[in-house]
């Protein structure tokens, strides 16, 4: 059944099929369609930074920037939910077009920008959320926020935040926002890590709750690069790692016909890259940091190896527009069969 509504949705402009499914999603769930249609994949209970997870696979932030959608996505069986990524200030992003479809790769190009509402449009909308499930909120800086002053930006971000989220991610490594990978290096790391720690102390003081910090990071680093980031990370006491964001190469989607557009590339050919990635950050981090494995999942294998690589959990975006909720509980129990195979 999904894939005759992806063969509809994709005749239409992929900002407008994004709009259209979440819309429709919405209506499905509050009508109980849902429920009926997609019974949930068997709990795979597993705790990571202290949270208690109903299974391991999650939405990755940037399907639902705004928080707009949380009922009818909680629907679909996610272990775990991540909105955002969300900036101090509304801002319309780039330029359309600015989304792109590689169907012959399972991929997707976008520069959207950070497009979002802003704090005040989301922190509205997760206090009145009916999803009960583990919510991550990602935040990020604004465009027009100097690359010297990105810590104000994300410390804003946490505390808006902080009542709501049962974790937060902080992003440091979308390619659409000029600047912001250099955030994951050198000093600029440190001081923003140091930055991001202090304000979670601050908060944790000020609510008596304690809420996990994790950091995204892009699968566009050598191994040399890797080692740095995860030192820091431990270093700064970081709760967990999100690995990783899209990828500025193009090598994979050579000659396509959208190769030579700007933006992130998501999907099929960030699976290697991440896996690299995760694996670097596993031989440093051991189980100190859990890491949560994004990038090319597009079936239940893809999900299992990132776990086998040494990720703890997984979050799916690309793979799920296109195969639909069917890969949330394929994902699922590919993880469990690699689980109890360890066990035996």
């Amino acid at each position: 059944m999904y894939t005759l509504l992806r063969r509809i949705l994709f005749t239409l402009p992929p900002e407008t099929a994004h709009r259209v499914a979440l819309a429709g999603l919405d209506v499905a769930a509050a009508s109980g369609l849902l429920k009926a249609l997609i019974p949930p994949p068997a709990n795979l209970p597993v705790k990571v930074m202290g949270l208690d997870f109903p299974n391991p696979v999650g939405l990755a932030a940037g399907l639902d920037k705004n928080a707009d959608h949380l009922l009818g996505l909680g629907a679909l069986g996610f272990g775990f939910i991540e909105v955002g990524t969300v900036t101090p200030q509304p801002q319309p992003g780039n330029p359309s077009p600015r989304m792109f479809r590689l169907p012959e790769h399972h991929a997707i190009i976008n520069r959207m920008g950070f497009n979002n509402e802003g704090l005040d449009h989301l922190v509205a909308r997760v206090a009145k959320r009916r999803y009960a499930g583990v919510l991550g909120i990602n935040v990020g800086k604004n465009k027009d926020t100097p690359a010297e002053e990105a810590e104000s930006d994300y410390r804003k971000g946490i505390a808006a935040v902080y009542d709501y989220a049962d974790y937060i991610t902080v992003n440091v490594s979308s390619p659409n926002t000029p600047g912001l990978r250099d955030l994951q290096f050198g000093d600029s790391l440190r001081q923003l890590l140091t930055a991001i720690k202090e304000e979670q102390g601050i908060q944790h003081q000020a609510t008596g709750r304690y809420v996990p910090l994790a950091v995204k990071i892009a699968p566009d680093m050598d191994d040399e690069e890797i080692r740095f980031v995860a030192n820091a990370l431990l270093e700064a006491g970081i709760d967990g790692v999100v690995a990783t964001n899209t990828t500025i190469s193009r090598e994979a989607v050579k000659g396509h016909r959208h190769a030579g557009e700007a933006g992130g590339l998501s999907g099929d050919p960030v699976r290697e890259p991440s896996l690299r990635v995760i694996r670097g950050l596993y031989q440093v981090l051991g189980d100190e940091i859990p890491i949560i494995g994004v990038g090319g999942i597009g079936d239940g294998g893809s999900a299992a190896e990132k776990i086998r690589a040494g990720a703890r959990l997984v979050q799916v975006y690309t793979g799920f527009i296109y195969r639909g909720p069917a890969l949330v509980r394929e994902s699922v129990e590919a993880i469990r069969a690699l689980k109890a195979g360890h066990q035996a």
